[in-house]
């Protein structure tokens, strides 16, 4: 089941941070994938039977919410530049999956991408380890433990080495891991450095690093990449540094569900939404996490 909607990422935010409720199901997570970039993306998701098929259009602003059972384990990216006749046959500029809007096979690198084993307690990272084509952040909600918000809300793209930039129409799409491009053992983690001892931090695994220090950045960079987190729902993010953290605003830790998502759709229901949540956080809270939103403090 998923639910399509253009409400603002801004507002988006807002909504789920505001309300609280009970979730569709203990069995279940839910995913919400926005599209907070200037340009039209098409998120690729592998295995994809909950989400889809694997792969749709998403245009400035609209997000979609997808639910996945315990058990699922898969990955996310985008990929961008995209044209795709009314068959769902075409071609990406970056991160394609081959031949098809909806996506059986992993992203051509470089892509960003995010992992996740959904589980009693869950598995997620955002990893640069193939590259990078544009930020993207994951950040869990409604969960116990310590659900720290992982991603790259840089854009590399600015600052890619030019050995490692991938260039159309004059301008870098993408960034080349240092594995891809020059294919030797020591950036690849393999033969003798084919282990946590042996295989260390490049140089241009640091950059990555210093850029996005809570994403994968070469393949053995565990501690400060991967994350856990129980009976989370997640929001998946693409170029999401305007967007404001609650959290960063001093907030508790927002606690939100599929059903709220569900709730704000319709315009209908806005006043109702705002009535909700003024009697769950409080007027001050309230006042203050729209000042957070309106950009005030920072993500």
């Amino acid at each position: 089941m998923h639910l399509r909607f253009n409400l603002s990422p801004r507002i988006l935010l807002l909504f789920l941070t505001l309300l609280s409720g009970t979730k569709w199901s203990e069995s279940a997570r839910v995913f919400t994938i926005v599209n907070s970039c200037d340009q039209t993306i098409w998120p690729a998701i592998t295995p994809g039977e909950n989400f889809n098929g694997g792969g749709f259009e998403l245009k400035p602003g609209q997000s979609i919410v997808f639910n996945a059972p315990v058990g699922w384990s898969g990955r996310i990216w985008g990929r961008t530049g995209c044209n795709f006749d009314k068959t769902g046959t075409g071609t990406c500029e970056t991160g394609s999956c081959g031949s098809t809007l909806k996506c059986s096979a992993s992203g051509k690198p470089p892509a960003s991408l995010a992992e996740f084993t959904l589980a009693a307690l869950d598995f997620y990272d955002v990893s640069l380890v193939d590259g990078f084509n544009f930020p993207m952040s994951v950040t869990p909600m409604n969960g116990k433990g310590n659900c720290s918000v992982a991603g790259c809300v840089a854009d590399l793209r600015s600052k890619c080495p030019p050995e490692l930039a991938v260039n159309s129409k004059g301008k870098v799409v993408s960034c080349r891991s240092a594995c891809d491009v020059f294919d030797r053992d020591e950036y690849c983690c393999r033969g003798v450095y084919g282990n946590p001892v042996t295989c260390r931090p490049t140089n241009y695994s640091k950059m990555f690093k210093e850029a996005c220090p809570t994403a994968y950045s070469y393949a053995y960079d565990d501690p400060t990449s991967i994350f856990t987190c129980s009976g989370t729902d997640y929001v998946i993010s693409f170029c999401s540094s305007n967007i404001a953290s609650p959290v960063a605003c001093g907030l508790p830790r927002p606690r939100f569900t599929g059903s709220v998502v569900a709730a704000v759709i319709s315009l209908e229901h806005l006043a109702q939404s705002f009535f909700l949540a003024f009697g769950r956080i409080g007027l001050t809270n309230l006042f203050k996490l729209i000042l957070c939103q309106l950009q005030f403090c920072q993500f």
